[in-house]
């Protein structure tokens, strides 16, 4: 058994722990592998093992890694900043875009979108810890974009994501796993059916979990330290 298939066993292990102490489904949370700077072959041998959801930050690099690995069997989600100018190809590449936060962007992918005459499915991105060195909206003004976004014909919004400041103790990041939960119950009482929790990461998935994360984006305890 190689390195990244023991590290993905050790990964959904803990995700059932989590799960199991949460009272919660583990198949209720998808596991994606980010593979920033992780070249095609581990990203392949991550295959092997059983990953199916593939996170880039980047769409230059994953449309790259796409070119070469292909779309059949796997999903490839969009987890950095999205630019304009880079929305028809997010929405050509990308099988959810976690990182909108704000309606312009959202206007790009949904024009975009309806000329390649698809639905392109998002997350909205939100700043919990207005930290300047982040993107993302803020928690205040979420439920208005939400609103704004429920309009679009060609945009799904599916749910939210955050990315709280990182911290040697898991525990830190607890209370915007709170906040971020329910903000999406605030958001779904105005008719807005919100599914998704992308949040947590390698060194706090398992709290992320406890709180009711359904995506948890994890590049280390599978990949290692990357290189650059």
């Amino acid at each position: 058994m190689g390195e990244i298939e023991k590290n993905l066993r050790r990964v959904r292990e803990r995700m059932e722990h989590a799960a199991a102490k949460a009272g919660r489904d583990p198949r209720e949370i998808k596991l994606m592998a980010v593979t920033k700077t992780v070249t095609v072959e581990r990203i392949r041998e991550a295959m092997e093992a059983g990953a199916t959801i593939f996170g880039e930050n980047y769409v230059q690099e994953a449309r790259s890694k796409i070119e070469e690995i292909g779309q059949a069997g796997i999903q490839w989600h969009l987890i950095g900043h999205l630019q304009t100018n880079k929305a028809r190809y997010a929405v050509r590449l990308f099988d959810l875009i976690h990182s909108v936060d704000g309606i312009t962007v959202a206007r790009d992918l949904d024009k975009r979108a309806a000329a390649e005459g698809k639905i392109v499915d998002c997350l909205i991105e939100v700043n919990l810890s207005q930290e300047n060195s982040k993107f993302g909206i803020s928690k205040e003004m979420t439920p208005e974009l939400a609103h704004e976004l429920r309009d679009l014909k060609n945009i799904s919004l599916k749910g939210l994501m955050t990315m709280p400041p990182y911290a040697d103790d898991p525990e830190a990041a607890r209370p915007y796993f709170i906040a971020l939960r329910e903000l999406k119950e605030e958001i779904k009482q105005d008719d807005i059916p919100l599914s998704e929790l992308s949040m947590g990461m390698s060194t706090d998935f398992a709290v992320a979990i406890e709180e009711g994360a359904t995506i948890v984006r994890i590049g280390r305890a599978i990949f290692g330290e990357r290189s650059v």
